[in-house]
């Protein structure tokens, strides 16, 4: 798959695509059933599936602070979108120049001059142009009038409920995994590469792998069981916490997982981090010594969850399974044993 980032690096050949536009955060269950009907469309006009997205995403750009969670990077965002058949992603860096640009200008200029589109399929709630002026009655006049076809984009449900990126952030917010699974067609992860910090908890007999959210707001914040794969394919349970560290008063938002019944050195490794159950908020404690013993229980309760899931014939298969790189690891998470959430 080809990533093209920026209409100047478009070239003649790039002309002549069936094209869809969005910020496919998460790259769902509903993006994957809209771009499998694009690539059957584009096989049969016998063009490339081309998907145009900003970086940042447009409400990042206009306020990071009220912009909601985002879901995936845009290095994962692109390694999804390629297993969903898509083979040239253009990335739009969302600026003051693309902001002030009119919706004909944006159709003009990247859909007609740019991308030479033949198809364009959106949302039916897609705006688009300065001011978000355009909408599709605009887009189905201009391609009337420069010769590409125009399609709505149809509502994908799940249990009579639209399979959004707003319902995959409410469903983690509240913890409940399995549905997320069900949504994204995968477990929920994060991916980064360890980076050595302040060290603290190596300091307080609990040392953790910490990997930087570049994310703000982080999707997730709080104290989870995790599964985590490591660079050489092995699996483990921890504890991550996500979030701010409010009693080290931290900065930006971090990700530091222990790994249960681990040693050794993971620095510069690459690691693959998917929670699997809440245990807790994020809080403040008053000192170490407090943090320490809040950290014991949730260590605890995370070898706790580790045996619930290992009982049974099948259960030394079940933590490799959720860290299977494709559609059919994050089944796992419907058997997952219930854990209630510390209140201290």
């Amino acid at each position: 798959m080809e990533l093209i980032r920026g209409v100047h690096n478009l070239r003649p050949e790039h002309r002549g695509s069936v094209v869809t536009i969005g910020n496919f955060d998460g790259v769902h269950k509903g993006h994957q059933m809209l771009l499998n009907r694009l690539r059957r469309l584009a096989d049969q006009q016998h063009q490339p599936l081309t998907v145009v997205l900003f970086e940042p995403q447009p409400r990042e750009y206009f306020g990071a602070d009220q912009a909601p969670a985002r879901l995936t990077l845009l290095r994962d965002k692109v390694r999804l979108l390629a297993r969903c058949g898509v083979d040239r992603v253009l990335c739009l860096a969302f600026n003051q120049r693309l902001r002030e640009l009119s919706a004909q200008q944006f159709i003009e200029q990247i859909l007609v001059k740019g991308l030479g589109a033949s198809y364009v399929v959106v949302g039916d709630d897609f705006r688009f142009g300065c001011d978000r002026k355009g909408d599709f009655t605009l887009l189905q006049q201009q391609g009337m009038q420069h010769g590409f076809h125009t399609e709505h984009a149809a509502t994908f449900l799940l249990d009579d409920e639209r399979v959004s990126s707003s319902r995959v952030r409410t469903l983690l917010a509240s913890g409940n995994f399995r549905q997320v699974a069900c949504l994204l067609g995968r477990a929920f992860c994060y991916e980064g590469r360890v980076r050595q910090d302040r060290q603290l908890g190596r300091t307080l007999g609990v040392p953790t792998a910490n990997l930087p959210l570049p994310m703000k707001p982080p999707a997730l914040q709080g104290v989870y069981v995790v599964a985590v794969k490591t660079e050489d394919g092995q699996v483990y349970w921890g504890v991550a916490n996500i979030g701010w560290r409010p009693t080290v008063g931290s900065t930006r938002p971090v990700l530091e997982v222990h790994l249960l019944d681990f040693s050794g050195n993971l620095y510069g490794q690459r690691l693959t981090v998917i929670p699997c159950q809440r245990l807790r908020r994020e809080m403040r404690f008053d000192g170490i010594d407090a943090l320490r013993a809040q950290l014991m229980r949730d260590i605890d309760a995370g070898h706790h969850y580790a045996e619930r899931m290992a009982a049974g014939a099948e259960g030394s298969s079940r933590l490799s399974a959720l860290c299977r790189d494709d559609a059919d690891g994050w089944t796992l998470l419907a058997t997952a044993p219930a854990v209630t959430e510390s209140a201290s």
